[in-house]
């Protein structure tokens, strides 16, 4: 079988990217943006339940930083569609060597990259260009009962986003910032 994606490891344990492998010719091409048969050591015992689609018009816009607390934990395949966004994972594992810090890749249209955010772990992202397009697939469905966040402006995380933070929902800007006393969630 021809691999269709190389896995790359992160500076973080857990958190991978996936080069896609693109199969072209002079009419276009196709790439996979998911395989079960190649990715379920990413996934082990888990299935995608759920498909999501964003788009966000402007650029500089931060969304998240979100997670799901635990039985709702997720994994998230993160892939961009259209434009270009500076995407964003932060190690909330209680116990983990790296918890609380963060590895961000760019992900875009052109550079066919999928970043693979495991359960444990906050997503968030900024717009590079206008009009991106995201699509996630997750191995959860999503819960509000569930849902948890972190303030992307948080001192404590030192996020160095690449552009002036802008256009945070009233839900995002409200996470609060993280006390002495977070001790993060378990997977």
């Amino acid at each position: 079988m021809n691999a269709r994606f190389d896995i790359l490891a992160t500076s973080i344990a857990g958190l991978h990217i996936l080069q896609r492998k693109l199969i072209g010719d002079s009419r276009g091409y196709l790439e996979r943006l998911f395989c079960i048969d190649e990715l379920h050591a990413l996934v082990p015992g888990r299935h995608i339940v759920q498909i999501n689609h964003t788009l966000t018009a402007s650029r500089g816009t931060v969304r998240g930083l979100h997670f799901q607390h635990p039985p709702h934990a997720e994994t998230k395949f993160v892939h961009c569609l259209r434009g270009e966004v500076f995407d964003v994972a932060v190690d909330l594992r209680r116990n983990s060597p790296t918890f609380l810090h963060w590895h961000a890749e760019v992900l875009s249209a052109d550079n066919h990259k999928t970043f693979v955010i495991p359960e444990g772990f906050a997503h968030g992202f900024q717009t590079l260009s206008d009009d991106c397009e995201m699509l996630y697939f997750h191995t959860a469905a999503w819960r509000q009962e569930a849902e948890g966040g972190l303030n992307a402006q948080d001192p404590r995380l030192a996020i160095r986003w690449p552009l002036p933070v802008a256009g945070l929902s009233p839900r995002d800007a409200a996470h609060p910032q993280l006390d002495a006393a977070f001790a993060g969630v378990t997977p």
